[in-house]
């Protein structure tokens, strides 16, 4: 069973509201549930949903169990870049959720790979076939697994940071640095569930940038992005975090709606790995997008 010890963040809080703080849970009613059927245990007791918990005690739990999936597929149009019988690289357009989840049921990359690949079996049921994400109004490159073997040999490159993920942006201000590297832990943040944020006592999170092109008039700099770690939002709230939101962003730092209101200027445009099954490097771009040259067309 995973466990976790009581932080000084959580001490003081309900059983089921230290346990929605894990992200694990969509909502605490979920972690409610879980431990009124008694797959929660209090310092290796069962427990209440209310009980209070204290600094220093420590929670186990089962993770819930995935739904059988009930997706279906829906013929929506895919940018495929590269695919074989284990994988496949999409451009995913900006507008697009990656997977179903909270108001998005139906319209996902999800529902599309399904229509395309009926027998598809690899991952998660509720997200099969995703490797990693990227955001809604992000755009760009998404790897896909096909087959079991190929999704645990990709998510294994993700987790020792062997897959190379590389990213274009335009922030708000002029980044005086022609390049630099941000060191700075994520968690959800407390106040705002649906956001992320700057916690010491998060996970660990590593960007490094590099300036591409400065507009002084326009007080806009585009940088390149590279990921070491891959934390949800990581480049959004990193660049938030010294200064410099990404443009158009809707959720961090009030980056600059004037240029741009439809989300965050930001673009996957590359992706770098070794296949699973053949062990051959692979790397892959694509172009930014229209809408997205034709700003920095105005810029310049």
């Amino acid at each position: 069973m995973p466990s976790f010890k009581i932080d000084k963040d959580n001490a003081g809080k309900r059983v089921d509201e230290a346990l929605f703080s894990t992200g694990v849970f969509l909502s605490r009613s979920k972690a409610a549930s879980l431990v009124k059927e008694g797959k929660v245990k209090l310092n290796g007791k069962l427990c209440k949903p209310g009980n209070k918990v204290e600094l220093g005690d420590e929670i186990a739990f089962e993770e819930p169990a995935p739904k059988p999936t009930t997706l279906e597929g829906e013929d929506i149009p895919l940018d495929v870049i590269y695919e074989d019988d284990c994988l496949m690289v999409i451009n995913k357009p900006a507008g697009l959720v990656v997977h179903p989840g909270n108001g998005h049921d139906s319209g996902t990359l999800v529902n599309a790979i399904i229509y395309r690949n009926r027998d598809i079996d690899a991952g998660d049921s509720s997200r099969p076939g995703i490797v990693h994400r990227i955001d809604k109004d992000t755009s760009g490159l998404v790897c896909i697994a096909k087959t079991e073997e190929a999704m645990l040999g990709l998510q294994a490159q993700l987790k020792d940071h062997s897959m190379h993920r590389e990213y274009i942006a335009l922030v708000n201000g002029v980044i005086k640095e022609n390049e630099g590297k941000i060191d700075a832990p994520l968690s959800r943040d407390k106040k705002d569930r649906v956001k992320f944020a700057v916690d010491l006592e998060g996970k660990e999170a590593i960007t490094f940038f590099f300036v591409k092109e400065r507009f002084i008039r326009s007080k806009a700099t585009l940088v390149e992005c590279r990921l070491l770690t891959g934390r949800t939002h990581q480049i959004r709230v990193h660049m938030e975090y010294i200064g410099h939101p990404i443009i158009g962003d809707p959720l961090y730092g009030k980056g600059n709606r004037v240029l741009y209101d439809k989300g965050q200027l930001l673009h996957a445009f590359r992706l770098s790995f070794t296949h699973p099954l053949t062990k051959k490097e692979m790397s892959f771009t694509c172009p930014l997008p229209e809408y997205f040259t034709e700003i920095l067309s105005k810029l310049s």
